[in-house]
């Protein structure tokens, strides 16, 4: 942690990069690493947390080793997005925004990856899939899982 914050020799205008190294590091921003920056940047923990629930990039509690993603853009949205997130949510028996009891996965919506030509578009590990169907899908975890366990 002290690394980090000292790769950016404690200037609080990195702070934006400073919380993603850290979110990066332990797949979520701990309580007590906010403090750290707070104290060691001189700047309100209030404001670390404002920017830590602004943006969907960090996370306040754990996460799993691997993140999907599943876009739920107007363009993905309208070829299916919301099934495919409802299938993946099933067959991981986590709801979005939750994490596996086994810490491997953590399944999040969100609003756009920035490939709306790829709709409906699963993102595993910031590895884009695109073009999919449920069924598709669904193997696409299923693969995953058994090419990561």
């Amino acid at each position: 942690m002290e690394q980090i914050i000292d790769k950016y020799r404690g200037d609080s205008t990195a702070m934006i990069a400073i919380l993603h190294d850290l979110n990066a590091a332990f797949r979520y921003l701990p309580r007590e690493a906010l403090e750290i920056v707070s104290d060691r940047l001189s700047v309100p923990l209030s404001y670390l947390y404002s920017a830590a629930t602004f943006y969907r990039s960090f996370d306040l509690e754990p996460c799993g080793e691997h993140e999907i993603q599943v876009c739920l853009g107007t363009a993905c949205h309208v070829r299916g997005s919301e099934r495919i997130l409802d299938a993946l949510s099933r067959r991981l028996g986590i709801k979005p925004g939750e994490t596996t009891a086994d810490g491997k996965f953590t399944l999040k919506r969100v609003n756009c990856l920035g490939a709306c030509a790829l709709g409906p578009l699963v993102s595993i590990d910031q590895k884009h899939h695109g073009h999919l169907t449920i069924h598709q899908a669904e193997r696409l975890l299923e693969a995953y899982k058994d090419e990561h366990d």
